[in-house]
């Protein structure tokens, strides 16, 4: 056993300076602004609200104020650049990354829309990026080593401050399966653990950040969805990270005196983020909607929040004027888009533009596709798109989980960039021949899955009764008939649930699957254009699924 030498007076010192940087009695001050679920929104939407330009002003503008005081700025993103915006998918979200090298990104963590595409596309957004992409929880299987770094240890003046990257484990399950045989996600909160362990010994940092994308789900309440930032927070020793920066859920975490979640956050509220078992819990919404900033002060070794807030980045209202007109206007005033950003983010909409501007179809009234409407309920835009696939490879039932729509279509004209828009992520139609002792059996597994999840299924051509306390689905009847245990029965379904997406059971193992390679937004275009102009009403459910 090899013997350490003893500890000189001179070699304590030593030790203790390189852990305490800083100066004794000092106050520090810095301030931590973030961004989380940005989804391609690279530039601002048609009433001009949001994008990275405008967003460069304000960060630049905080610098400015914040540096002139004396104090630092650090900027992070909670993951999920990746997918919602044709424009920003049909370039491999190349706009985002490089917009966001400009307004002054130091970190991002690996949200689980980082896998809907080959490993090979996110090593060269990597190689784009001039921040590090972190996950410590991340790790290829052949090697055992992390995909990407664990974390990354800044300085600002005399502090040392680590940021742990953190990604759910639901990601397993979330990301297209076609790419997750080359990768494990660990425990995020085990993972935590042992890196804050190997921070105490190796860095001893002065501040710690975990840059998550697990969710918030308010007093850990986090149903049929992997543990979140919450529950982490609640898992770990007292105040283990400072503070946890999250993502996933798209929420505006804001917490009233009580610390009771504010779900109906408005811009421009106060805003105070959660505090679980001594760590500040923040996350910004999504799009870039908010910039979130949270100004800190430090002094021998103790962190305390000063201020914080959610900076809307030139959202809206809709107002009646004077004369009974409806307009939008600014809930603070408008911030200018920094020049540089704005033309490169124009350069990139031009190479978009060229494809997604061509006219589909037209749609008579509204086909419903929010998120927090498809994840909840049957929709007739989620019936719409079952039925697209079941018409295309003749199947008896149609089902697609509500995950893969991600936006309504408006009444009146629509283009491909309307239907890239809902149909993002490139999924092919597949499908199989089941027996119907088999069909019994797949629904009796995702006709269950709970509401406010992308596994929550939409349906078509069947009915039935699902039973979420008991367990049971009941009652099943294909196209008006009750099932038959011994017919067969085709099914179609994504590519991404047939692997196993969402928890969904394998179907591309069974003897009869079928990948028919026609992409989803592809077959939704050809059935606009022979279908037009479509009538949202005839999509619309009729009680055909019954929850109990």
């Amino acid at each position: 056993m090899k013997i350490l030498p003893k500890m000189t007076a001179l070699s304590m010192a030593l030790l203790t300076a390189s852990a305490m940087a800083y100066q004794q009695d000092k106050v520090y001050h810095f301030t931590v602004l973030h961004t989380n679920d940005l989804h391609g929104h690279f530039a601002p939407n048609d009433k001009g609200e949001f994008g990275l330009a405008a967003q460069k002003t304000l960060v630049d503008q905080i610098k400015t104020e914040v540096e002139k005081q004396g104090g630092s700025v650090i900027l992070l993103n909670a993951g999920d650049v990746n997918t919602g915006v044709p424009e920003s998918d049909s370039q491999n979200a190349e706009p985002d990354f490089k917009t966001m090298n400009m307004v002054g990104y130091e970190a991002m963590t690996l949200g689980n829309h980082e896998f809907d595409n080959p490993l090979q596309l996110l090593d060269m957004q990597e190689k784009w990026a001039e921040f590090p992409f972190l996950s410590a929880n991340i790790y290829l299987k052949k090697s055992g080593k992390h995909l990407v770094k664990p974390y990354t240890i800044l300085n600002k003046q005399d502090l040392k401050i680590a940021v742990v990257g953190l990604t759910t484990e639901d990601t397993a399950i979330l990301g297209n399966p076609e790419y997750m045989n080359l990768i494990r996600f660990d425990d995020p909160t085990e993972t935590a653990k042992k890196v804050l362990a190997e921070l105490a010994q190796n860095e001893k940092p002065d501040v710690k950040i975990a840059l998550t994308h697990m969710g918030y789900y308010y007093d850990g309440k986090f149903g049929s969805n992997a543990p979140g930032d919450v529950s982490m927070a609640r898992n770990l020793d007292k105040g283990a990270f400072d503070m946890i920066i999250g993502a996933h859920t798209h929420d505006p975490v804001c917490v009233d005196e009580k610390g009771v979640w504010i779900e109906d956050y408005k811009p421009t509220d106060p805003c105070k983020p959660d505090y679980q078992n001594g760590s500040w819990i923040m996350q910004a919404h999504e799009w870039g909607k908010y910039v979130g900033r949270a100004d800190f002060s430090f002094k021998n070794g103790e962190l305390k929040l000063e201020h914080y807030q959610l900076i809307p980045v030139n959202l809206k209202k809709k107002v009646q004027t004077a004369d009974g007109k409806t307009e939008y206007q600014f809930y603070t005033e408008e911030i200018p888009q920094d020049p540089e950003v704005a033309k490169l983010v124009e350069s990139y909409q031009a190479k978009g533009n060229e494809l997604l501007g061509e006219k589909v179809g037209t749609v008579k009234g509204k086909l419903e596709g929010e998120r927090s409407v498809v994840r909840f309920k049957q929709t007739n835009l989620g019936r719409l798109v079952a039925e697209v696939e079941r018409d295309k490879v003749n199947a008896d039932i149609g089902l697609v989980n509500s995950g893969i729509v991600r936006d309504s279509i408006n009444e009146g004209e629509v283009t491909y960039r309307d239907v890239l828009k809902v149909l993002p992520f490139g999924n092919a139609v597949s499908y199989a021949d089941l027996t119907g002792q088999e069909l019994q059996d797949y629904l009796n597994v995702v006709a269950l899955k709970e509401t406010d999840s992308g596994g929550y299924p939409q349906f078509v051509g069947i009915s039935m009764v699902v039973d979420y306390a008991n367990k049971t689905v009941t009652e099943i009847k294909v196209k008006g008939e009750p099932l038959d245990l011994s017919k067969k029965y085709r099914l179609s379904l994504p590519n991404y649930s047939a692997s196993g997406g969402d928890g969904y059971p394998v179907l591309k193992n069974h003897p009869t699957y079928v990948d028919s390679g026609f992409i989803d937004a592809d077959v939704m275009k050809q059935y606009l254009q022979k279908h037009s102009p479509l009538d949202a009403s005839k999509f619309e459910p009729k009680g055909e699924i019954i929850y109990r």
